[in-house]
C-alpha cells in the first residue's frame, strides 16, 4: 500500500526534526518544506509550533502559511496543528499584554494559564469526546505537555464550516483547558505527540488513517 505523503510546514518554529521523525515512525512519507506547492499537494499538512504566539505568527506569515492552511481547509485537505501550531489556529493570542491576531479558523483567545505552577510540563491525561477518531484506542493514555498558555474557554459563535467540532479537555492546577480539537479536516493538539511515545505514535497513525 502506498504510504501517505505529509508535509511538515517549516516556518522557523517547532521541533521540526522531531515532528518529521515522529510522522515517519507513524508510517508516512514526510517532507519538511515552506513551499506552498509542496504543502498543497501533500496528503496531509502538519503545522508544529514552539515558543511565543507572536513570533510563530510572524514566521507563519513570512512563508504565506496562513493562506496555505486556509486553502487546504477550503479544499477539505487535512491539516494538523501541534502545540503553538494549535494555538495560532484561534482568533488571537495574548502574551505579556500583547495581542496578536491568529489564523482565525476557530474563535477564541489564547491566554496564560491560571494554574499555581506554570508552565504545565509533563505527562497528563485527556478527556476526549465520545466517538473521537483522534483518540480511538487511546482513551486512557497520557500525553506530554509543555506550555504556559492555552484556550481556557471554548465558544463556537458561528455555524461551523464542517461537522460539529469534537473538543478534548485536560485539567491542570485546578483549571481546564482545551487540549485537542477535531473539526472535519482540521485537527490540533496542545500536547506534543512527537514526545508522547507509543501513545503519540498511535495518535498520529489515527490522523494518517484520515488522509
Amino acid at each position: 500500500m502506498t504510504r501517505k505523503r505529509v508535509a511538515v510546514l517549516d516556518y522557523g518554529s517547532g521541533n521540526l526534526r522531531s515532528a518529521v521523525r515522529a510522522v515517519e515512525r507513524a508510517g508516512a512519507e514526510v517532507e519538511l518544506t515552506s513551499d506552498a506547492r509542496v504543502a498543497a499537494e501533500a496528503d496531509g499538512l502538519l503545522v508544529p509550533g514552539v515558543g511565543a504566539f507572536e513570533s510563530c505568527m510572524r514566521g507563519l506569515e513570512e512563508v504565506d502559511g496562513v493562506r496555505i492552511i486556509e486553502r487546504r481547509l477550503i479544499a477539505g485537505q487535512p491539516v494538523m496543528g501541534i502545540c503553538v501550531g494549535m494555538q495560532i489556529l484561534f482568533s488571537e493570542g495574548i502574551e505579556h499584554g500583547v495581542r496578536t491576531k491568529g489564523c482565525g479558523e476557530w474563535p477564541g483567545v489564547i491566554e496564560r494559564l491560571q494554574a499555581p505552577i506554570v508552565p504545565h510540563m509533563g505527562w497528563n491525561t485527556v478527556e476526549p469526546g465520545e466517538g473521537s477518531r483522534m483518540f480511538a484506542g487511546l482513551e486512557d493514555e497520557r500525553f506530554y505537555f509543555v506550555h504556559s498558555y492555552g484556550l481556557r474557554d471554548w465558544v463556537l459563535s458561528q455555524p461551523p464550516a464542517f461537522p460539529e467540532p469534537q473538543v478534548t479537555w485536560t485539567e491542570y492546577g485546578g483549571e481546564r483547558f482545551v487540549s485537542a480539537v477535531e473539526h472535519g479536516p482540521l485537527w490540533a493538539t496542545q500536547f506534543h505527540p512527537e514526545k508522547s511515545g507509543d501513545a503519540g505514535r498511535l495518535l498520529l497513525q489515527n490522523w494518517l488513517a484520515t488522509l
